[in-house]
Parts: C-alpha cells; structure tokens; sequence
C-alpha cells in the first residue's frame, strides 16, 4: 500500500525531474543521493552528443546494489553509468565503494562506467579514482567521467568551507600536539593511552585525531596501535593549511653580534637558566638544524618569562623599525615544550614545528623548509 505523500513533499519532489519514476518504482530516495543525481544530470546535460533517457535508484536487495543508474544514448547508442554516493568522500571511505563499484561493473554490467560521487573529493582521492579507472563527480563541481566518445573534466580550486573546518580541526594546537609526537617517531605504533600522556592531551581528543588520520589514510589501525603510513602527505596537508601560531609579536633591537649574541642567546635558551621558556624558531632555528642562509632578523618563541629572560640577557630595546629580533609570546605552549637542542642552549623549535614556520616566511622561508625537509624530514616510502 503506497504511503500518503503531503502537498508540501509533492511540491518539493516535483522540482526533481525524475519524481514520477520514484513514484513508480516505489523507491524513494533519499535526500542526499537525490542531490547527487541532480549533480550528475546537470553536467551530462551539457554535452550535446547525449541524451539521458533516465536516472534512477537501484532497487534495494541483499546483494550490494549501486545508489543510481543513469541510462544514456550516446551517438544513438546505449550506455550506463553505475553511481555509488559516499556521504563521506575521505580515502578511507572512497577506496571501499571502489572496490564495490569495480567489482559490480565486472560481474553485472561489463560495458558501463562505474562513477564514485560524494559531497566533496580531495585531489588525492580524484587521483585514487583514476588510478582505479572510475569516473568521479562531487556536489563541489570537481568531475572527471569518460566513456565512449565523452569526455568531462571539471576542477574546482577551493576547498568546500567543511573540508577546511575540518582540517583546521585537526592542525589546531591541541591536535598539532598529538601530530608532533607521532611524527617524531613515524614509525612506532601508539596506543591512545599513550599520545594521551606524552602530549598532554584528553583521551578524547587524541581519538578525533586517530579518526580524521585514519579516514584520510595519513594512518592506519595496527594490532600494536596506531602507526603513520603517509607521514609526507600529512605534513603537506598541515603546511597547507598552516597559519602562523597564536601570539603577541614584538620587535626590538639588539647592540649585540656574532659570537657575543649567540653566547648571550644560549645562555638565556638554557633550561637550567630558572623560570621562563624560549627557543630559536623559523630561521633562526633552521641555522642550527638545517643551514641555508642567513637573515638580519633573529626569532624566537618565548613565554612572558622567557621574553623578560631574552630582554635582560640581549639587551633590547623595543623598535618600531630597524628591527633585529622578533619574538612571538606564543598562546600555544606546546611549542616550547616540542623543541631539540643539537648544540648546547642552542634550543631551538622542533624540525616539524620550524618547517612549518619556514613555509610561511615567504620565498626564501619556502626555499629554507625545502632544504630542511630534505636533510631532516624525509621518511622511507
């Protein structure tokens, strides 16, 4: 017995071209994979060598069954495109629905095309279609779909505003704590338990990050825990997405040079030196873990213990310009806490933390990071 349908539903499905073939079919589809056939009508729509004769729901069985059919003539000729819709596009969830779209098109349709759609779909996940022979299209506009005599390709340039929430999420101070523990060891397996503690951060916490890492692939589960398998694609990403970290930044001038400067600067770097933390970060810290070039311009992350401890042993004077130190008052403590020391009181900011800072310093920084990473941040494939 058919459900009643309102007046209100009515005029709302009625916008959906392919409402009366619902109707019919008795399949109702929801609201998501609905907006996912009006995607994929609009853009075959405008290749003029193609006609759609229908897009419709796959019955629902026992057996896997794909979320749409589309049913073409193209030239005359008939073709299928076999549509699997992901609420969620991240390469932990795409890999599987390729899998089912491949393995369908084998057994049961061996002329169609298998297309992958989900709200939005990263570069590598396009590339991980590709690879995979399978067309994709996400509700963002980004599509690539060829078969026959067509060709689609369509990029889009920005990220969709949930994509790049998320990814804030997940470089955001707290998170970027659990990140740096586990890249300073790429290769060992960690409990939650364990980055909970040596990170200082919530069990729960540490958990949404294991879970973002996993459905991106940039980590997987283990019997021994949770072990990186793309640390590289994950440092990409966090560059990417990198903004320089909360703080005050002050500028002063220093009469000191040369040795007398750095004797003065590690001596107040030192741990043992009483209260108050700061260490050489950005270029500063490159000179010591990676030399390129040198700037006029010394940096350093402090706490307001450790700026009074710089002030005092470097002899600064506020400047408006002329500038030859800057330091950031850092709101995120983490970063004094994630440092190396590869010379005595020469405490500088981690490998991973001073990339990061290098890659927003402009040419030269990008070119600075660049050599970093090569003697520093590289990892086996």
């Amino acid at each position: 017995m058919k459900a009643p349908i309102s007046v209100k539903s009515l005029r709302k499905f009625h916008e959906m071209w392919y409402f009366q073939r619902m109707l019919k079919d008795h399949h109702p589809m929801k609201e998501a994979e609905a907006r996912a056939g009006e995607a994929l009508r609009r853009l075959l729509e405008n290749v003029p060598i193609l006609h759609i004769e229908g897009i419709e729901p796959e019955a629902v069985s026992g057996d896997w069954e794909p979320d749409l059919i589309a049913r073409l003539l193209v030239d005359g000729r008939q073709h299928m495109l076999i549509c699997e819709y992901k609420s969620n596009g991240q390469p932990r969830y795409a890999r599987s629905a390729l899998l089912e779209l491949r393995n369908y098109v084998a057994q049961r349709a061996p002329q169609a095309t298998p297309i992958f759609i989900a709200p939005y779909l990263s570069p590598a996940v396009r590339q991980l279609c590709v690879e995979k022979d399978v067309g994709y299209l996400d509700l963002e506009g980004n599509a690539r779909i060829a078969f026959g005599g067509v060709f689609i390709e369509r990029m889009v340039a920005d990220k969709p505003a949930a994509e790049q929430r998320e990814l804030k999420s997940l470089f955001r101070p707290k998170s970027a704590q659990v990140l740096r523990a586990m890249l300073r060891e790429p290769d060992r397996a960690w409990r939650v338990t364990e980055l909970s503690a040596i990170s200082g951060v919530s069990l729960g916490h540490v958990s949404n990050v294991r879970t973002g890492l996993i459905d991106r692939e940039w980590a997987r589960a283990s019997d021994d825990g949770l072990v990186l398998s793309e640390p590289d694609a994950l440092l990409d990403a966090w560059r990417d997405s990198y903004t320089a970290p909360p703080g005050e930044r002050l500028r002063f001038y220093t009469p000191l040079h040369g040795s007398a400067f750095e004797d003065a600067a590690r001596g107040a770097l030192r741990a043992e030196s009483g209260p108050g933390r700061a260490v050489f970060a950005s270029f500063s810290a490159a000179q010591w873990l990676a030399p390129y070039g040198r700037t006029g311009t010394h940096y350093f992350f402090a706490d307001e213990a450790g700026l009074q401890k710089l002030q005092a042993a470097l002899k600064l004077a506020p400047a408006s310009k002329g500038e030859n130190v800057a330091i950031t008052v850092s709101k995120d403590l983490g970063l004094l806490a994630d440092t190396i020391e590869p010379a005595p009181g020469a405490v500088c900011t981690s490998p991973i933390q001073t990339y990061l800072d290098l890659s927003i310093a402009g040419e030269r920084g990008a070119e600075a990071a660049e050599h970093l990473r090569q003697e520093r941040l590289s990892w086996p494939k």
